[in-house]
C-alpha cells in the first residue's frame, strides 16, 4: 500500500476473507481496489492493527490526517529510513514470481524477448495482475517494478 493508504486504512472495513479492499478514498485517484492476503504473516499484521486500532485508522482520533503524515516522517527518518516507496517494489517483484514461478528481470528472471509465447502470456496476465493490486492499471508501469 502507497503511505496515504496504510495510514487511513481500516482493518475493520477492508478485511474481506482473503482479500483487503481499499476505499476509493483512501487511495491515489479515487480508484479503490483489492489486494489478496497471501500469507499467515499478513494476515497476522492485520490482526496485530485491528487490536492496536479496533474499529479506527492508524490515524488516532485526536489528529487530523496531516498531523500523523507528519509524526510518521519523523519516526521513519529517526529510524534511518528515507523512502519506504521500495516497499512496494519488492511486493511486486515478490508478487510476480508467485504468479509466473520465476523472478521478474530487474531480479535476474528472463526478459520478455526470452520467453517463449506461452510464458509470455503468462507474463503479461502476472504484470496485469501486480499492476492492479499496485493500483495503477496499467501494465506499462509494471517496468518501473519488474524491469
Amino acid at each position: 500500500m502507497r503511505r496515504e493508504e496504510s495510514l487511513k486504512f481500516r482493518v475493520s472495513y477492508a478485511e474481506r476473507g482473503d482479500w483487503i479492499h481499499l476505499k476509493g478514498s483512501w487511495t491515489k485517484g479515487g480508484r479503490p481496489r483489492e489486494i489478496p492476503i497471501l500469507t499467515a504473516e499478513q494476515r497476522g499484521l492485520l490482526n496485530e492493527i485491528r487490536h492496536l486500532t479496533g474499529s479506527s485508522s492508524l490515524i488516532p482520533d485526536q489528529l487530523l490526517y496531516k498531523q500523523q503524515l507528519k509524526r510518521y516522517e519523523l519516526l521513519t527518518h529517526r529510524a534511518g529510513f528515507r523512502n519506504l516507496h521500495g516497499l512496494r517494489h519488492g511486493y511486486a517483484q515478490r508478487r510476480y514470481a508467485c504468479l509466473t514461478g520465476w523472478p521478474p528481470p530487474v531480479a535476474g528472471g528472463p526478459h520478455q524477448h526470452e520467453l517463449s509465447d506461452t510464458e509470455f502470456e503468462l507474463d503479461q496476465r502476472s504484470r496485469l495482475t501486480v499492476s492492479r493490486e499496485l493500483g495503477h492499471n496499467r501494465i506499462e508501469i509494471t517496468t518501473v517494478y519488474l524491469g
